[in-house]
């Protein structure tokens, strides 16, 4: 993979994709199926090409493109995404050191296979599958993501689940960005070029 920052844009855009969708599942109980989709299969796409096909095309997370792009350009509105955000970016640091779980990890998606092999994206057998790898093994690090909602939903088995299999999703994302050479001097010094990189894209 290039590590350009253009790749490191459709990670993050990957990252604030998911995390949008954990929210408004905490929220609402409800949640965009394309956007599920293309965060829940890029979790299975463990040996592709290059950055954009991990999520299929990059028409896929426009709309976590405009919301890094809004973020460049106005800064952060939304408080309890940016924790969230900041939470997985930090979890990505110990998920990375601790080399068995990354293993385990990577051995339990493998088994899963990969995108339009029998389960679609969304699809609640295979939303339970990944929910249940994130709580085996990524859930047990410490501190645990805060995902904070409506106690009506989070008390709901269904919800914790896509809420899980997102968060595994967003991970997923957030080791990408670093793989790429992301860092959050990015946020300082490449600031213009993020914001340059994802208009091109966008126009």
């Amino acid at each position: 993979m290039t590590t350009n920052i253009d790749d490191r844009v459709l990670a993050l855009a990957g990252l604030l994709q998911a995390l949008t969708q954990v929210r408004r599942i905490a929220d609402t109980g409800q949640f965009e199926s394309r956007q599920v989709e293309t965060a829940l299969d890029s979790v299975l796409r463990i040996d592709a090409a290059d950055t954009e096909a991990i999520y299929g095309s990059t028409g896929n997370l426009r709309n976590g493109m405009r919301l890094l792009r809004d973020y460049l350009a106005h800064g952060n509105k939304d408080e309890a995404l940016g924790r969230l955000v900041l939470a997985v970016l930090q979890l990505e640091r110990r998920f990375v050191r601790n080399r068995d779980m990354t293993s385990q990890v990577q051995q339990g998606l493998r088994k899963l296979g990969t995108p339009g092999t029998g389960q679609g994206g969304t699809d609640p057998a295979r939303i339970e599958q990944l929910a249940r790898l994130y709580a085996d093994t990524i859930s047990t690090l410490r501190p645990r993501v805060m995902v904070q909602g409506n106690p009506h939903y989070l008390g709901q088995a269904g919800v914790v689940a896509e809420i899980r299999a997102l968060l595994l999703a967003a991970l997923r994302s957030a080791v990408l960005w670093r793989q790429l050479g992301g860092s959050l001097w990015d946020f300082v010094f490449q600031r213009r070029a993020m914001a340059a990189a994802l208009d091109a894209r966008l126009d």
